[in-house]
């Protein structure tokens, strides 16, 4: 059985771009998956097609949910953790996008790449773009880094990235990517970099930046009042936990400290850190004594 489905096959699709993001591993502080359906929500992207997620995942460590009905009070459904891909033909928009929002996968990763790359073929794409978000030892009040990669130079001069050089454990992102570079489709791939120690609330600040990088390479403007207005209260609320905490404080001017060096040098600077372990256990806290009841 083909775990793909396509309810309705779009056609004449302009050069479509597939943007994906992923939640989990991918996805620090949720910015990958928030820009990904604020695109979604922005060009009126309608649901075509999904891919059944009884071959990939492990229920008991992404669970189902249910709800009510629409409609009704007493009767309910269950809510599968499937791969849901939605398509915008936005008049704006000089291509048509089509965007997948899932979690990572926890089985068959081959198998399921081959059924994004299905429905890729079948949908004539012309760009495989993934969105995500890592933790890094950067400090909240420094402008987002964006990192990534593509498979032609000038495309990811227009995303403005540069090839990483890592090395190591890598997520269904990466292997997306190379599976699809494999079968000759252009791919490019954005990540926002994550302050580590507030990787436990949502970062509307990178998700804002992911945001930003996709309009500039489709060559279009957005509304982004709602993203802008939620960075500026995360901005303002951060600014007051680190007022009030001299910790805190002084953790931030390191990190501070360390990007204006690297920032000069054009290098890495090396770690001369604290481990941030009970920092994070602290901010983890002080936001908990900070909620109202």
């Amino acid at each position: 059985m083909n775990p793909l489905t396509i309810h309705a096959q779009p056609q004449g699709l302009r050069r479509p771009v597939l943007i994906t993001a992923f939640s989990g591993w991918n996805d620090a502080a949720e910015a990958a998956t928030t820009a990904a359906r604020y695109l979604a929500t922005t060009f009126h992207a309608e649901k075509f097609a999904e891919i059944d997620p009884e071959e990939f995942y492990h229920f008991g460590l992404t669970r189902p949910y249910v709800r009510f009905k629409a409609g009704s009070e007493t009767e309910r459904e269950i809510v599968w953790p499937a791969t849901e891909f939605s398509v915008a033909r936005a008049p704006e928009l000089s291509r048509d996008l089509v965007i997948a929002v899932a979690g990572e996968p926890h089985l068959k990763w081959r198998t399921y790449c081959a059924s994004v790359l299905e429905l890729a073929q079948r949908c004539e794409v012309t760009l495989v773009l993934t969105l995500g978000a890592l933790l890094a030892e950067v400090p909240h009040t420094r402008p987002v880094r964006v990192a990534g990669g593509a498979s032609d130079p000038e495309l990811a001069a227009q995303l403005g990235v540069r090839p990483t050089r890592y090395e190591g454990p890598t997520g269904i992102v990466g292997v997306l990517n190379t599976v699809c570079r494999e079968q000759g489709l252009a791919t490019a791939s954005v990540w926002a970099n994550v302050p580590h120690y507030i990787s436990g609330i949502e970062n509307p600040k990178a998700a804002l930046a992911l945001v930003q990088r996709v309009l500039t390479l489709l060559n279009v403007e957005a509304d982004l009042t709602d993203l802008e207005d939620a960075t500026r209260q995360f901005e303002q609320n951060l600014a007051e936990i680190v007022a009030q905490n001299a910790k805190i404080k002084a953790y931030v001017a390191k990190l501070e400290s360390r990007d204006a060096a690297e920032a000069a040098e054009a290098e890495p600077a090396g770690s001369d850190l604290p481990p941030a372990s009970e920092l994070v256990e602290e901010i983890e806290q002080f936001l908990r004594q900070q909620r109202p009841e």
